[in-house]
């Protein structure tokens, strides 16, 4: 059994409550994770990635793909077969899943593409423009342009 406490860490961090969340419930699944179906995630660029995952026997119609606040579900729901079929050996399995990923801040969902039994997700990191790294020109100081002012030149 494994199981952390981690309210000591809520007291002492302010904004980071769904770090915390998610340590929650990556310790609470961990030991009754689906398995079904398989899947890869793979890093196809810099800030590209990509999940593949087998969903032989599903169609487009079967599968539904939704992301919200920050958690991309995939489920997958067969519709019921002809009764009339008799199977000697069923060894495609045909059940229903759902499976959630947990997606970084600003990781976009760019598309799907259902491709010889494999389901591909494609997703993007898009930082916005206030996040991104910027360069600020330095300028150097010259001579004439730091002559002091002359208000007043009475002698004394």
């Amino acid at each position: 059994m494994r199981h952390f406490d981690l309210t000591p860490l809520y007291r002492s961090t302010i904004g980071f409550d769904r770090l915390g969340s998610l340590l929650d419930t990556l310790t609470t699944l961990e030991g009754n994770a689906p398995s079904y179906p398989p899947y890869n995630i793979e890093r196809v660029g810099e800030t590209e990635y990509r999940i593949s995952m087998a969903v032989a026997g599903f169609g487009e119609r079967d599968l539904a793909i939704e992301v919200k606040e920050n958690t991309l579900s995939i489920r997958g729901e067969k519709r019921t077969e002809q009764e009339d079929t008799t199977f000697l050996h069923r060894g495609i399995a045909s059940r229903s899943f759902e499976r959630r990923f947990q997606l970084a801040d600003h990781v976009v969902v760019k598309g799907a593409v259902l491709e010889n039994g494999l389901l591909h997700v494609d997703l993007v990191r898009e930082l916005p423009e206030a996040m991104k790294p910027r360069t600020v020109p330095i300028t150097t100081k010259t001579d004439k342009a730091e002559k002091p002012k002359v208000i007043d030149s009475k002698a004394a």
